[in-house]
């Protein structure tokens, strides 16, 4: 293992941990203060949570991914200026999107009925979520920056940024809830307020810190040109976040459907959960990868990306490792926090086997989808997150959970090991899945090293695919459409970029193999 490498990725990646675990609190805090004002509360506000982080959180943290791939090449390749037209143009979409999602917000009501919730409890949730919609706004905007400065190895402030809100978040809540007339609704107006707040001081940053002068350049009516080029990675990004997120919601409500639902259902969101919270750090490693991956594909590094690659795999799956050991001791702490029964703790323990094999995929995966986002390769991913949770997944769970009646064989012991293995199956087909991606276009890069005719492609072929070939192609000339005609502040080249034509990548990609 390269020991430079893993010590600037652990360097990173322990701020990001940091971040993540924070802004997941802050609704988190607000659920738990709810829950406190009674069972319906609870309830109320729980599936208010969980409503959100599938059909917006999630969304948001998806269209973001775009400046994964946008901003960091742009920054490995010196293209500064280019960071700050993005991260607006993005801001815009993220803007777009919670607009139409917040109209959905407004109707949850409805929506959850016509699912079969409970009446009282679909009320409840959907008076949350009036109070969350201007924070989902602030959440798209926030990932939006974040992204930004985590492109460029920016990652103190962002743990400065989000610490200090979710501490403030803490007495904010407790005022609103207790010391005044809002109660349930003051706990979601809450993490909308700390939200903005951490917003609004990292934009204050960006502005006024003079790191940022040679990217971030002040307002400009430019960013509308990049809308929709920022979407064609936008969208593919979100699809491949949510399809996932969607799959263990979807877990959640076969649990519903089985014998003892009850039993199941606590069960199924304990695992849930559980695999959640151990994401957030693996997500500390995806994010690294991301950014080391894109930023080296940028500046024409491609051997360092690789090996940035192969580290990362490594401490995630180590890290991985110290989790699951901790659980296997531990198992009995940790179900205590979401239950004193007896028998929810007996059975959680005997899950914990498929438990830590799906969090050591579930490492390993994440890790590969910062691969996917620092090169641009979103949409491959996308589809490889449908075809393993939906294609093969899912109906394996059917078959497992109900079809061969797995809950009844051995006595409630184990009532779930259908749905249980089924996220096992899920995580290790989607690893192999993406694994198999990197390889082929690993094999296509390495074809393409060996022409040493190819000296362009066509124009049809967008920035970032020009970037990603560049590194290993160095005869390779962008498209006639893009003209360079800037310098930077340090003598090198820009390119500033007018996309003309985005005729599709494919044929151009087929005519090389």
């Amino acid at each position: 293992m390269d020991m430079e490498e893993a010590k600037n990725q652990v360097f990173f990646s322990v701020p990001m941990i940091v971040t993540n675990l924070s802004y997941y609190s802050i609704t988190l805090i607000s659920v738990m203060f709810a829950g406190h004002l009674g069972q319906s509360e609870l309830a109320g506000s729980t599936l208010a949570n969980s409503w959100a982080t599938v059909t917006g959180f999630a969304l948001m943290t998806g269209l973001s991914g775009a400046l994964e791939t946008l901003c960091g090449q742009g920054y490995g390749a010196k293209l500064y200026r280019m960071l700050g037209i993005y991260l607006q143009s993005s801001i815009i979409t993220s803007f777009i999107f919670s607009v139409f999602i917040s109209i959905l917000w407004f109707y949850t009501e409805p929506v959850l009925i016509l699912l079969h919730q409970d009446p009282h409890v679909s009320k409840l949730a959907a008076l949350y979520m009036k109070y969350l919609i201007p924070g989902l706004f602030a959440y798209g905007f926030l990932q939006c920056i974040l992204r930004f400065l985590q492109t460029q190895t920016v990652v103190i402030p962002l743990v400065v940024c989000s610490v200090v809100p979710l501490v403030i978040h803490v007495g904010i809540t407790y005022v609103l809830v207790h010391w005044t007339s809002l109660g349930f609704k003051g706990a979601p107006l809450a993490a909308s307020v700390s939200l903005w707040m951490s917003f609004l001081l990292l934009a204050l940053y960006v502005n006024y810190a003079e790191k940022f002068k040679h990217t971030w350049e002040g307002l400009s009516m430019e960013s509308f040109h990049h809308v929709l080029p920022n979407m064609k990675l936008a969208i593919p990004s979100a699809v491949m976040v949510c399809l996932e997120y969607w799959a263990f919601e979807l877990l959640v409500l076969l649990a519903g459907l089985m014998p003892n639902s009850e039993q199941s259902t606590s069960l199924i969101a304990m695992c849930v959960n559980t695999e959640a919270v151990t994401f957030m750090i693996t997500y500390g490693f995806s994010a690294a990868v991301s950014t080391r991956v894109s930023n080296e594909l940028g500046a024409g590094n491609a051997d360092r990306a690789k090996i940035a690659v192969a580290v990362t795999l490594k401490l995630s799956v180590i890290l991985a490792c110290t989790v699951v050991l901790a659980l296997v001791f531990g198992h009995n702490i940790w179900a205590s926090s979401f239950s004193d029964s007896p028998v929810i703790k007996k059975e959680f323990a005997s899950m914990m086997p498929l438990l830590a094999i799906s969090i050591l995929f579930d490492s390993a995966q994440g890790v590969l989808s910062g691969v996917a986002r620092g090169c641009g390769w979103q949409h491959l991913a996308a589809w490889t997150n449908l075809a393993a949770f939906y294609v093969i997944g899912m109906p394996i769970a059917i078959l497992l959970g109900f079809n061969l009646g797995l809950y009844t064989k051995i006595n409630s012991l184990f009532t779930e090991i259908g749905s249980i293995n089924t996220k096992t199956s899920l995580k290790t087909t989607c690893l192999t899945s993406e694994i198999v991606s990197f390889l082929i276009s690993d094999v296509f890069y390495r074809k393409c090293e060996k022409s040493k005719n190819l000296t362009s492609y066509d124009v049809g072929a967008g920035f970032v695919d020009w970037l990603n070939l560049r590194p290993l192609l160095p005869g390779l000339h962008p498209p006639s459409d893009y003209t360079a005609h800037q310098m930077d502040p340090n003598g090198a080249l820009c390119e500033q970029l007018s996309r003309e034509n985005t005729a599709g990548v494919t044929a151009s990609l087929t005519r090389m193999l």
